[in-house]
Formats: structure tokens, sequence, C-alpha cells
């Protein structure tokens, strides 16, 4: 039953775990010190002076997949990502590669192509470090984005990795611009296996490299066409953590059909609804775009399919099987804490 399965998808990890951005929305950080008017101490000038010009303060909307940091006619994408560490210990190969991975989808799904990653890396020696290190350079040279610096630690008393990358839009996707009426559509690349410990859908390691990269460049190539200006990457909350994080940013809420997502035959409903997919993004598509979107990812032999809708609440109803029940109240309930007051700040 419908009323099960939410029960069951409410109590997992990767949603739960959006709620623990609530701990740095609340601090409201990077914003206020774009916008204080915080001066240094003034220079000595030479005589005749040129008239001093102000520069509007950078606002920086914060709760997206990246900071798009506004950067002449373009926008600069910068984001981060840590690795579990218990992922980190059993899996330190498909780990590096990962970190990469994930960084590399977060500038894609904001309509952007990455230019570089640096990596912070913690271990108990350099041996330690060496599968962490050969997974990220493999995907390093998969999807074409050079590592250039970082920090390393081989004398630490534990194992970790968090990675940073470096990107460019001209024209964004973000996570703040859904609106009524909108189609919700995922796009997911269906061709591959699940890992076999962790609610991951690998597509990406078996693949040839040039394929991810045609895959990935299908985004910039929406945004800049005027086809979407809402999404975000399909992360560890699943489709439906994901959704909740753009229903938030956004302002609004959703009706999504369960048994509309396209997943593979060999993973059940209630995994597929939590994993992550190393290609899946979440679309909000004006309606007379639906159709040549749709065509633009089948092309490349992906799934794209419409799930749902976006409407005015701030609640995503789920349905399933002729049932539909509410799965969460954003207004009651916040996930990551970003509302749209929040962002416009």
């Amino acid at each position: 039953m419908l009323a099960d399965l939410i029960f069951q998808l409410r109590q997992s990890l990767g949603i739960l775990h959006k709620q623990d951005i609530q701990a740095v929305s609340r601090f409201d950080l990077g914003s206020r010190s774009w916008q204080s008017g915080i001066k240094e101490q003034p220079l000595a000038l030479p005589e005749n002076p040129k008239p001093e010009t102000s520069t509007p303060p950078l606002k920086i909307r914060l709760g997206d997949d990246c900071a798009a940091i506004p950067d002449g006619d373009r926008y600069l994408l910068l984001a981060a990502e840590g690795m579990l560490p218990q992922f980190v210990e059993d899996d330190p190969w498909f780990a590096g590669w990962c970190a990469v991975m994930v960084n590399v989808s977060d500038i894609y799904a904001m309509g952007g192509r990455p230019i570089a990653v640096v990596d912070t890396l913690w271990s108990q020696s350099a041996a330690a470090s060496q599968l962490l290190l050969e997974g990220m350079q493999a995907a390093a040279i998969a999807y074409n984005v050079p590592i250039v610096g970082g920090h390393t630690n081989c004398h630490s008393a534990y194992n970790a990795l968090s990675v940073a990358i470096l990107g460019q839009a001209t024209q964004l996707i973000t996570s703040f611009d859904a609106q009524l009426g909108d189609c919700l559509m995922v796009a997911v690349d269906l061709q591959g296996s699940a890992h076999s410990s962790y609610q991951f859908w690998n597509a990406a390691t078996e693949t040839d490299p040039v394929r991810l990269r045609t895959n990935l460049e299908l985004l910039p190539q929406i945004a800049e066409s005027g086809l979407c200006e809402a999404g975000k990457d399909i992360s560890m909350g699943g489709v439906l953590g994901t959704s909740l994080m753009l229903l938030e940013t956004s302002g609004c809420g959703a009706l999504i059909d369960l048994s509309a997502i396209p997943r593979p035959k060999s993973v059940s409903l209630e995994r597929w609804l939590v994993s992550f997919p190393s290609y899946g993004f979440l679309l909000s598509v004006r309606p007379e775009n639906v159709e040549t979107v749709q065509t633009l990812f089948k092309q490349q032999r992906l799934a794209c399919s419409v799930v749902g809708e976006i409407t005015s609440s701030r609640q995503l109803h789920l349905q399933h099987n002729g049932e539909t029940l509410p799965f969460w109240d954003l207004a009651q309930e916040p996930l990551t804490g970003f509302s749209p007051q929040k962002v416009a700040k």
C-alpha cells in the first residue's frame, strides 16, 4: 500500500541527511558577507584620484547544486562534495570516482560545464590513499576534467575525501524557478547496475567516456536553448528527496506519479526511489517544451518521462496504484531550510 511505502521512504537516510543542511541554512552563510558593506582600511591615494564608484553587492542564492557567482556575461559555478566515511573505507576506488562524478553532475545540472576540480584527502598512509587517487584520476580522465590541486595529509587518524569543482555557465538551470503548471520530468541512464552495498545506480564506470560526456552536454544545451530553467541532479536523497529540495527553494508543491518514474527492471520501486543514479536529472519544464526535451534525451538512449506536475501548494503528494497521499508538507516541515524567503536575501 502507498501509506506503507511512504512510511519507509520517510525513514531513508538519504532524505534524513538532507535535513542536516538546516544547521547551515540557519546561519545564512555567504550572503551577509557579500552584502554587509564591510570596508577595509583605506589605502593612501595619489593626488587627483579617480572618482569612487560603487559596485552593487553580489547576491548569490543559497540552496542550489552550485553557487552561481555572476561574472560578466556568465556565471562561475562553485560546488563541493564530501564522501561518506564508510563508503571511503568499503570501496575506496569507487569513492574516488564518485567524488569527481557527483561534482561534475552538479555543474551540468545547472546548465554549466566543468573547468577543474581540487581535492582534500586525509589518509592513514600514502598506501591507504592509493585507490582513492586512482578512482579520482580515472573519473577525471573519463569526464575530461583536470584535477589541479588541493590538500593531502597521509598522517591522519582516519581516511576521508572531499572534492570541490569550478565550472561556468551562460544560462542557468536553477532550483529556484519551478513554476505552477510545469511538468516534472526525470531523465536517467538505465544502462548500468546497482552497487552491491550502497544505494547507487552505476551507469558510469563501464560506459564509453565519449557517451558520458555527450549525455551530460545535453544539460547546457537545454539551458542555452531556453527549454528549461529549473531542475536538479538526482542526489543521495533519490528522486523524492531531490524533488523536495527543488520544491522547497521554488516555494511550490507537486504531484508525482510513482509508476511513471523510469527505473531498471532489476530494482524494486522502494529501492529505486532512494537510489542515487550516476546519471539522473529532475527537470521542471513548461508543457510546450516537454516533447523537445524528451526527444533530446531519447536520441541518446536515455530514459526520459513526465512523472508529475508543479502545484501551488507547498506539499509533495504521491500517486500510485490508484491512491494519492501526501508525502511531505514543506510549510510545516522544512527539509534543508532554504525557503524562497531565505534564498531571496
